[in-house]
Order: C-alpha cells, then sequence, then structure tokens
C-alpha cells in the first residue's frame, strides 16, 4: 500500500527525501531510530514520538492529521526494522 493512501502527501516526502541527503540530518534520524524494534513500530504511543521527533529533527510542522497519517501509515506497514526484505521494500516505496 502506497503512503499516498494514508494520505500523506508527495510533497511532503520530497521534502523529507531532500532534507535526509543532509548527513547531520540523517544521523540524527538514525540515532532516533537505534535499537527500534518491530514491537515499537507497533505501539501506536512509540511510532507517534518518533514521528514527533522526527518532525522536530527534520524542522517539519506537522498538523495533527498529518502525524495521525504518518502513525497509521508506520503501524500499517508493519516493518521489522531487523528485516533486511522490509526495508528494501520501504526504500523502493521512496526512491
Amino acid at each position: 500500500m502506497s503512503y499516498q493512501q494514508y494520505g500523506i502527501s508527495p510533497q511532503l516526502v520530497e521534502r523529507v527525501k531532500t532534507k535526509m541527503k543532509n548527513s547531520a540530518v540523517k544521523e540524527r534520524i538514525k540515532k532516533l531510530m537505534d535499537g527500534v524494534t518491530k514491537a515499537d513500530l507497533q505501539n501506536r504511543p512509540t511510532v507517534h514520538r518518533l514521528v514527533k521527533s522526527s518532525a522536530v529533527i527534520l524542522h517539519e510542522k506537522l498538523t495533527p492529521a498529518q502525524e495521525e497519517q504518518l502513525v497509521s501509515f508506520v503501524i500499517g506497514q508493519r516493518i521489522d526494522p531487523n528485516n533486511t526484505f522490509h526495508l528494501i521494500k520501504l526504500w523502493g516505496m521512496f526512491r
């Protein structure tokens, strides 16, 4: 399922992709995600905290609706950060 089906705008995705090319920003996001488990990514309060923290790092002002769309997207993908196939699938979705 595409991120657009969750109501996430392609413009937001493009802005985030551009910002992630900055190595300092990328390292801060990697540090935030270090140690995150599949269970964490299925826990709504944890995902909400990660979304808010990521938005601060990326200097993105998200509306409550956008935050909820992103949280629903992450939970809906059932991501296992230790499964290479899941990471490749996500990478393909956003390249």
